[in-house]
């Protein structure tokens, strides 16, 4: 079941008319990345095929998981695809994943390199499977350069990538990001490289040599710094911690309101700063040539933020947003989980979802986040959130030559199996 606006029901379109309809995707993948960016085909219609190791499958069926069996973390990033369980630990699970990928468009992994050279995965024997077969390979620093040895989880690709040096009160040591933003960015980065070249194929540029992207989870994390480095060699200029504010980016930033609610507000060009002074009262300071420039602002963000704040404080932040809204000043409201819940924008844009799901024996109603990007006539959509174990073991492997028994021992002649 799933729905937008309890009820009525999100309308269903036929996976035919889903944009990456008879695409085929291997997932050698555990935790966020490369789960991250097989879920991006499989939102879209790609027959998804997650390989899960015997037992436990992906760690994050137990990350933030209070009750019940399954994460929603996993319900999540695992929606919509197909659940395998192989023991790549043997020759018989090995084998089984290399007739696999002999099926498929493309193999996703996120290991250590060299490990699935080690599981007879590598780049040249998919190839010799598979001549059309794209491989995506996630890992912590790439496939190449000193550190490609490296382990690298996400939380030290945003140290490495500079994101941590930024992050944070000026006086207090690095801080993080409340989400894997370096797991993330590198799925999105692995999904957009793998249709940049299944494009390239379908225009006919088959290449001789395997179709490898290789992302480093810090290359991701480095690229959205935009000038970081290029600053520094221009201008001498080491950014540092800034708390909530980016250096140059004025006015910018978190207000409080009178209700004790926060509002961000962004005023930060000519003609936006222009018309946020004369909506909260200060027609002095759009009049005022000095602060036309960046620069200008920046000198005097002292003043400028004190001056908004005078006025959030004087204002509920409805009221705040409603005076802003008219004014055409782009701001927008810090909201926590139950308040993007419940808003009315969220659910008329489809970006909650909610869909029944057994916890502890029961049936519960879960909201979930949408489906990004909106495609009109070619949207997405939630087929079914992250599967039990093993839920497609017989459809996949069956196909393939396997009996049930041969399934029971490749997952290690575990009971996870199932119709």
């Amino acid at each position: 079941m799933v729905d937008h606006d309890d009820p009525p029901e999100a309308p269903v379109h036929p996976t035919e008319t889903m944009p990456l309809a008879g695409i085929r995707v291997l997932e050698l993948g555990n935790f966020i990345a490369a789960p991250f960016a097989s879920r991006l085909f499989a939102d879209f219609g790609a027959e998804v095929i997650k390989i899960e190791k015997p037992g436990t499958g992906d760690e994050l069926r137990d990350w933030r998981k209070p009750r019940g069996e399954t994460s929603m973390l996993f319900r999540t990033l695992g929606r919509n695809k197909k659940s395998v369980v192989l023991d790549l630990r043997t020759d018989d699970g090995r084998e089984a994943a290399r007739r696999l990928a002999a099926t498929v468009d493309v193999v996703i992994e996120n290991f250590r390199p060299g490990t699935i050279e080690k599981w007879g995965l590598g780049p040249d024997v998919l190839h010799e499977l598979n001549p059309d077969l794209v491989l995506v390979r996630i890992s912590g620093y790439g496939q190449t350069g000193p550190y490609r040895e490296r382990a690298g989880f996400g939380s030290a690709a945003e140290s490495f990538g500079g994101l941590r040096f930024l992050t944070g009160e000026p006086d207090r040591p690095a801080a993080r990001s409340a989400a894997s933003m370096g797991d993330t960015v590198a799925g999105l980065y692995g999904a957009l490289g793998a249709l940049m070249l299944l494009l390239q194929k379908a225009r006919g540029d088959h290449a001789t040599t395997p179709a490898v992207v290789d992302i480093g989870l810090y290359e991701g994390i480095f690229s959205l710094l935009d000038s970081l480095v290029p600053d520094f060699d221009a201008y001498g200029l080491v950014r540092r911690r800034s708390g909530g504010t980016l250096p140059g980016v004025v006015p910018m930033g978190a207000y409080p309101c009178r209700d004790d609610l926060e509002i961000v507000i962004g005023g930060n060009s000519a003609s936006v700063f222009s018309r946020l002074m004369r909506a909260i009262g200060r027609d002095d300071l759009a009049d005022d040539d000095s602060l036309v420039s960046a620069q200008g602002r920046t000198a005097r963000e002292e003043e400028l933020n004190d001056a908004i704040r005078e006025w959030t404080l004087a204002h509920s932040l409805a009221e705040a947003q409603a005076a802003l809204d008219a004014a055409g000043v782009p701001a927008g409201p810090v909201y926590d989980a139950p308040s993007i819940a419940d808003d009315p924008h969220y659910r008329e844009r489809g970006m909650v979802e909610t869909h029944e799901v057994m916890i502890d024996g029961a049936a519960e109603p879960i909201r979930f986040p949408g489906i990004v990007p909106k495609l009109p006539g070619h949207e997405g959509r939630t087929q079914w959130l992250g599967p039990d174990l093993g839920a497609h073991s017989r459809e996949v492997l069956a196909p393939l030559g396997y009996s049930d028994d041969d399934i029971a021992a490749l997952a290690g002649d575990r009971e996870e199996q199932r119709a």
